[in-house]
């Protein structure tokens, strides 16, 4: 353990992390984390459940009535995580207002300033430019004044944008005049989400917006009740700040800035925190920028609760069999069943070959009473990121798991090769079930894979740093629970990365 002087130590105690954690921490900078061992790339003959209007009108109906199930109704929450800024999507337009020229030059910069009128937020951009120059848009294109058209929609004296979460940005048009991320979200979980005529949401958010978000979604709640015809319990939570990481030198030393340690927030897996606190049944897990004008919304209500049907369908076979076994049946036949459906449906490989049924019984058991997710994909079409595998796990089982480049070795041409052809893409499209067959909550962080982390290479004013990140929320932050990989249509995937997605088809509703 280092020697840490009381300055240190404080400003652990300001996170809620001590002394060993930091160590532990610093400790992973040296050793880094294991690759991992790739069986196959999840495609629809191996791993990924192809769908087709069928089975779709099926699961549709399951979900139906499972969430209609009166009079006992399930908790169902649609948990999206809003924390951060969103100046990465601005990024384009910092680098214009930072670059020495003053007339658009790239194509990003043609593109928004030629289409700037096809934004949602044009009205709000244009009141802000005659707030800050006493002129409106059109007057300052006019007048070449392109950067201060980007200085009224990104700094404070103007909307703010470049400080503001996602969730407050005006995305689309819509039949009541515009819409903000958040409000997207309100409208498309009243389509799948609602029980019982309430729709839960649970928006992760970071302290300094919080306030903002709720004020702004009481004062639309009433409204979207009043169209939508469903009442909305909004919640929110934070990232807790016992979840950030300390930042390491290029020596793996700790990081300081002025003199104080530094702790940098520990990625979106930290929110496996915030999800382990809900009291929900099924959760629906879903990006703040993926939503789409309601013109455009249908494949994705469809698509939600052919997963959500999914996801019920299974979890009662699931808890049939759990019940079976823990009564204490382990007739051959039987066992085989759970076996082929462990392997079949479930997609886990290489079950151990145990002869003894006692055995067989209790590590199914083992294998089935776990936390179970449903995941969309969609068709890789270049998109970065993640995406569906079938990998091998501590015990030589294989499971299905969403992998990033950065957990394969670059050095293995067969796992370089396997990760090349994946055939599909994570959109962050989850389906979760958190409870026992009793009924009980699962303690979500017993089924965090620790050596799924990663480590990245960041700067603090001019300076390297090496930041560590917590196993991804949907990879090693549910790397031990039962998984289902399902093939979705790519009209059900439309971030907004940066400003000019806005400007997409799916974005603008035609």
């Amino acid at each position: 353990m280092a020697t840490y002087s009381p300055s240190d130590l404080r400003d652990m105690a300001q996170h809620g992390i001590t002394p060993q954690q930091v160590d532990r921490q610093l400790t992973r900078f040296q050793t880094g984390f294991p690759y991992l061992r790739l069986e196959a790339s999840a495609t629809t003959d191996n791993g990924i459940l192809p769908l087709d209007d069928k089975l779709c009108d099926y699961y549709i109906h399951e979900w139906d009535a499972y969430r209609n199930a009166a009079p006992h109704f399930p908790k169902v929450v649609k948990f999206v995580p809003a924390s951060g800024a969103a100046s990465r999507m601005f990024k384009d337009l910092f680098a214009f207002l930072d670059a020495d020229y003053d007339v658009p030059a790239t194509d990003f910069e043609r593109q928004f300033f030629s289409e700037i009128h096809h934004f949602a937020f044009f009205p709000e951009l244009n009141v802000a430019c005659m707030k800050c120059y006493d002129a409106n848009v059109d007057d300052l294109l006019t007048q070449q004044r392109y950067k201060d058209v980007v200085r009224a929609l990104l700094n404070a004296e103007g909307l703010g944008y470049g400080t503001l979460p996602k969730a407050l940005l005006t995305f689309h048009h819509a039949a009541e005049g515009v819409r903000k991320a958040f409000e997207e979200h309100l409208a498309e979980g009243a389509e799948y989400a609602a029980v019982d005529n309430v729709v839960r949401i649970h928006f992760t958010v970071s302290p300094e917006h919080r306030p903002l978000l709720e004020k702004a979604v009481q004062q639309c709640k009433e409204r979207y009740t009043e169209q939508l015809g469903v009442d909305f319990l909004v919640d929110y939570s934070e990232q807790l700040p016992s979840t950030d990481t300390i930042a390491a030198d290029t020596d793996n030393q700790p990081f300081r800035d002025n003199g104080h340690l530094l702790f940098r927030p520990g990625g979106h897996g930290a929110l496996i925190h915030n999800l382990n606190n809900l009291d929900a049944d099924v959760v629906f897990i879903k990006n703040i920028d993926n939503v789409v004008p309601d013109s455009q919304k249908a494949d994705t209500i469809l698509y939600k609760k052919v997963l959500g049907g999914i996801l019920v369908a299974t979890q009662g076979k699931i808890f049939e069999y759990i019940q079976s076994l823990s009564e204490g049946l382990i007739e051959e036949s039987y066992l085989a069943e759970i076996e082929k459906f462990v392997t079949d449906v479930l997609c886990i490989g290489n079950l151990p070959l145990e002869s003894e049924a006692s055995l067989r019984r209790q590590h199914l058991l083992s294998v089935l009473n776990r936390p179970l997710r449903v995941c969309g994909m969609v068709r890789n079409e270049g998109e970065p990121g993640g995406g569906p595998f079938l990998v091998y796990n501590a015990d030589g089982t294989v499971s299905p798991q969403i992998l990033e480049s950065s957990q394969i070795d670059k050095s293995d041409e067969r796992n370089v090769r396997l990760f090349k052809e994946g055939t599909h893409f994570n959109p962050v499209d989850l389906v979760c079930a958190l409870k026992d067959h009793n009924g009980q909550p699962f303690n979500l962080l017993q089924y965090v894979d620790d050596e799924t982390g990663f480590i990245s290479e960041k700067s603090k004013d001019g300076r390297v740093l090496k930041a560590l990140e917590l196993p991804g929320l949907w990879n090693g932050a549910m790397s031990r629970w039962n998984t289902i990989f399902v093939e979705v249509p790519l009209s059900t995937f439309n971030p907004v990365k940066t400003v000019n997605d806005l400007l997409r088809p799916a974005h603008q509703g035609n």
